[in-house]
């Protein structure tokens, strides 16, 4: 059973002829070393456990802060790049209008510039049928003319 100070504060050593019984005394004395040297080296294992301990707290602070400001950093580079990336799409789309409109007029001028030319053939379609028209009725008069006078024939 350990030694307590309780126990070290009551202990009586009974009287002998010359004082205390010395074999008494150095066998409580004894018990005292070892509870001491007990004590004593559990206490500087503590310390030492402790001095670890605060070693490796330090350590986890410090990788607690390095995590936190790779965290911090990472949040600022994925917002970089996520408005990067939005700006580059709205860039993108932009583009894409404008290449989009560019089409679209072209289209149109080519759809102006076909009905111009549908325009142009149709005309000229319509002229050709005239004149033809015309050139037709001008050889049926002609031939129907010969046909009513078919002396002039005979006669050459």
């Amino acid at each position: 059973m350990p030694l307590t100070p309780m126990d070290i504060h009551n202990k009586e050593f009974s009287r002998s002829f010359r004082g205390y019984d010395e074999d008494e005394v150095d066998q409580f004395l004894d018990e005292v070393v070892q509870d001491f040297e007990k004590l004593y080296k559990e206490n500087l294992e503590l310390k030492e456990r402790i001095g670890l301990l605060k070693e490796q707290l330090e350590y986890y602070k410090s990788m607690e802060s390095t995590l936190k400001e790779t965290l911090v950093t990472a949040q600022k580079t994925a917002e970089e790049v996520t408005a990067s990336a939005h700006k580059n799409a709205e860039l993108i789309i932009r583009e894409a209008e404008q290449k989009a409109q560019k089409i679209i007029q072209d289209a149109n001028e080519q759809v102006v510039k076909i009905r111009m030319e549908y325009e142009e053939t149709r005309k000229q379609v319509q002229i050709f049928k005239t004149r033809f028209k015309t050139l037709l009725q001008e050889y049926l008069q002609t031939i129907e003319r010969e046909a009513e006078s078919p002396s002039v024939e005979a006669e050459q």
